[in-house]
Formats: C-alpha cells, structure tokens, sequence
C-alpha cells in the first residue's frame, strides 16, 4: 500500500462513519425514554384508527342497510290487490325516516315479479342480495336494498320487489362522527399514558438526579463513597463504579502524597551535602583538592540519581499508581536479561553470578514492575554479598507455582530484623554498605501486586536467601538443563 493510499484509508474510513454521528439523539433521558414509550403508542394508536374507520364504516353501512330494509318493509306492507288492481301506496313514514339533517335523497321503486313498474323511478337500478349494494344513480352514489313481499290477490304479480335507494350524505356523517370519536379517545389515551409516563420517569429518575446533586456539592478532595439508598437496581452499578472510581483515586491520591513526603524528606540531606562539597570545591585552590571534592560530587550525584530512580520506582510499585497489567512474561527470560545488565557489576566485585534455571516459566502480570523487582533483589546481593563469593539466582515451577530465589553468601540479616527491612528507608545499625534502604520495600510491593509472597531466610552457609513465589500463567513440563551467567569461576 502506498502512502497515499494509506492516508486515504483513514479518511474513507472516517467518512463511511460520519452519517452515523449525525443521527439525531436526545439529550434528556427523560425525552428519550418518553420517546421509546409515546412514540409506539402513538404508531399503535394509528393503526387503530386506521381500523376503528373501517369498523365506523361498516356500522354505518348495518345502520343504513338496516334502515333501507325497514323502508322496504314499510312500503310492500302497504301494497293491496283487490279485483286483479294492485295498489301501491307509498307511506310518508318510510321516507322520513332517512330525514337525519343531512340533507339525503330518496329513492324508492315498486315493481310485479313481472317487471311490470307499479310505483317510483323505473331507472333505479335493481339489486339482489341480503347486504345494501352502493350503485351511481342520476350523477350520485346510493346506497340500495331491495326487498321481496308476497300480495294476497295479486297473482302472477305477487310478489312485488321494493327497492329502496339512499344518498350517502348521512352515511358519511355517521362514518365521521364514529372515527372522530374513536379519535380523540385514542388521542387522550395517549396523552393520558404520556402524561402518566412522565410522573413515572420523574420520579425514577429522583435517585439519579440525587446523585448528581450528592456529586456535585462534594469538594475537590471529597472521595468518600456516595450512598442513594433509595437507587433502584438499574442505577447501583453506576454507582457502585463511582464508588470504585473515588476509591483508585484516592489510592493515586494517596500514593502521590506518599512519594512527595518520601522525595522531600530523603532528597533533603543528599541536596544539603551536595551543596557543601560544591561550595568546598569552590574554596580549594590547589588541583589535587579540587580533584578530590570533584570525586565526592560525582560519587553524591550518581546516590542521588540512585535515590531518585528509587523513589520513582516505588511510587510506580503502589496499589493504584498504575493501570492492571497483565502481561505474559517468562521469569526465566526476565531473570537472564537482568543478569546480563548486571554482569559487568559482578565482574567489578569478583562475584560470581549465576542462574540456574529448568526451563521458561511462565507468569502474569507487570513487565516493567517485575523486572524492577528482580534488579532490586540482584542489586541488593551484589551489593551486600562477600567480595570474590558467589550469587545465585534461581527459577523453578514448584507445587505449580513460579518459585524465584535469590542466594548470597554476605552477613546476612538477622531474624530479628527480616521484617523491619521491608519497611522503606529502613536499615541496619551495622551495615555499612551505601543504599536508600528501598529496595527490598520495591520488591514487596511489587510481589504482591502480583498475588504473590516475599520471604527472608538463611542459607545453608550463611548469608541471605530471598525467596519469591507467584501465581503461574500455565503449567509446562520443565527440562532439565541449566544456564549461567558468571563473573570469575562460572
């Protein structure tokens, strides 16, 4: 892919998103849920209004054909024979029926089962059938029902058919008056559940909105836990997580606070005793004493530097100075790097430096914490072992967890102090070897961010044992082979 092509693939890609970030969202939970909750009901209202006017006009038209029918009824009733005439007398009644206001027409037609037109319009159009039959009449639209009578004396004209025929003026009427009813009941169910909707919201969202209130008045350095008792289930996680939150910042805060009381108060005396061997160095005339009090500066500035790297490096090993990690490294691997750093340190003192190792042993967690950890403990034997004597660092899986111990042959510390050493800046009356007294406070830290334990004990010829244990990543067969990084004699 070439460089222009790479560059477009970001642009493409960011425009094939962008339409989604112009989809409108609420701002207001409240609206958003009232939407979710209105909105279908609002569809489902439609839709049955859509057929509350499908059921208004079939009422209209049963209503209708049903007063047709009777009209019908009312006019047959009312045709006689007598000496082979039939009459057929039209009674007001049954036209008046159909007078509702709204200003219909009414049509009406008598005929012998003949065809033969004994009354009304001869064009009207005939209609069979139980069900009123909607038909065009002289420019209009009717609505039709015709009805069958048997005529005691007619004869061969009996029966006479009536057809009744209506305009639909006062069907639609009825039609509009049904949906518009049924029409406002639906608007004022939605209004109504709306309404009861935005009660039920205000007040389960009482706990959120007390929330906000409880977070808001809190000072800069308030972090201590919120309490809504009265959250429902939905809103504890959030604060649970808040809860959560205040308590890694407060750690952080914590730990901050920490390192600066710890900075300040050991960086003092070294800064002091700088400044006196600069100012001493100012003073001397002669080069030979120059020389000297440059020696000192620099041998000062490198414990300073030493000190500070320390101090970092504890602060970085504290509960909540840093995110999780959980990476996966090989002890083994990790141990020879930091070995290989530290050779030409071994070489410097005479000592020899070893691992012994069965192979890669896997763990999880902080690559930079526990790489810390190990040139701490290395650092530490080096440091207080016997010149010309011996270090050794080992790595093995036992009772399926990573075992790493660190063996010197130095004076070793005494039982009654194994547990004071893991305090910061602590060290012994008797020792006389230079060091921020961090160290082994950097390894605790660090094992047990790890899950795992930091033990001191005595080896066989003497000297310090520093034994560590973690959790494994995975179990693997070890093979039996074992590596070494010497200074003289390994």
């Amino acid at each position: 892919m070439t460089a222009m092509e790479t560059e477009q693939a970001p642009r493409e890609a960011a425009g094939r998103w962008r339409p989604l970030a112009r989809i409108p969202r609420f701002r207001s939970l409240r609206l958003h849920l009232l939407s979710w909750v209105v909105v279908p009901l609002v569809g489902l209202a439609a839709v049955n209004l859509w057929t509350s006017r499908h059921n208004a006009v079939e009422t209209a038209n049963l209503v209708t054909d049903r007063m047709l029918l009777g009209s019908a009824r009312a006019i047959a009733e009312q045709v006689t024979a007598s000496g082979g005439i039939i009459d057929a007398t039209v009674p007001p009644a049954a036209i008046e029926m159909f007078d509702t206001g709204d200003r219909d027409s009414v049509y009406y037609r008598v005929q012998t089962s003949g065809g033969r037109l004994l009354s009304g319009y001869p064009e009207l159009p005939a209609v069979s059938g139980t069900t009123g039959t909607e038909k065009a009449f002289r420019g209009q639209k009717l609505r039709l029902r015709s009805f069958s009578h048997p005529v005691v004396g007619a004869g061969a004209d009996s029966p006479v058919l009536v057809t009744v025929g209506v305009t639909l003026e006062g069907r639609n009427a009825m039609v509009r008056r049904l949906w518009l009813s049924a029409f406002a009941q639906q608007a004022a169910l939605v209004l109504i559940a709306g309404f009861f909707v935005l009660i039920g919201l205000r007040r389960g969202l009482e706990p959120l909105l007390r929330l906000r209130d409880i977070v808001r008045s809190r000072g800069n350095v308030e972090l201590e836990p919120v309490s809504v008792p009265e959250a429902q289930t939905e809103i504890r996680p959030l604060i649970e997580a808040l809860n959560g939150y205040m308590d890694r910042v407060r750690a952080q805060m914590a730990a901050q606070r920490r390192f600066v009381a710890n900075a300040a108060h050991q960086l003092r005396t070294p800064l002091a005793l700088l400044a006196t061997q600069t100012a001493y160095a100012q003073r001397e005339m002669s080069v030979q004493s120059r020389e000297e009090a440059l020696t000192a500066i620099q041998a000062s500035t490198r414990r300073l530097a030493r000190l500070a790297e320390q101090l970092l490096t504890l602060s970085r090993a504290e509960p909540g100075s840093r995110r999780p990690r959980s990476d996966e490294i090989d002890l083994t691997e990790a141990c020879r790097e930091v070995l290989e750093r530290l050779a030409p340190v071994a070489v410097d003192r005479g000592i020899d430096l070893g691992l012994e190792a069965g192979g890669p042993v896997l763990v999880t967690g902080d690559r930079t914490m526990l790489g810390e950890m190990i040139v701490n403990l290395v650092d530490n034997a080096l440091r207080h072992g016997r010149p010309n004597g011996n270090v050794t660092v080992e790595v093995a899986e036992r009772d399926g967890r990573a075992a790493l111990t660190v063996s010197d042959d130095g004076p070793g510390i005494p039982e009654a102090e194994r547990e004071h050493v893991f305090e910061r800046f602590y060290r012994m009356a008797q020792d006389g070897v230079e060091g921020s007294g961090l160290g082994l406070a950097i390894v605790r830290e660090v094992v047990e961010n790890a899950s795992g334990q930091v033990t001191l004990s005595e080896g066989v010829s003497g000297g310090l044992v520093v034994s560590v244990v973690l959790p494994l990543r995975r179990v693997r067969k070890r093979s039996s082979s074992t590596a070494a990084l010497s200074g003289p004699g390994r």
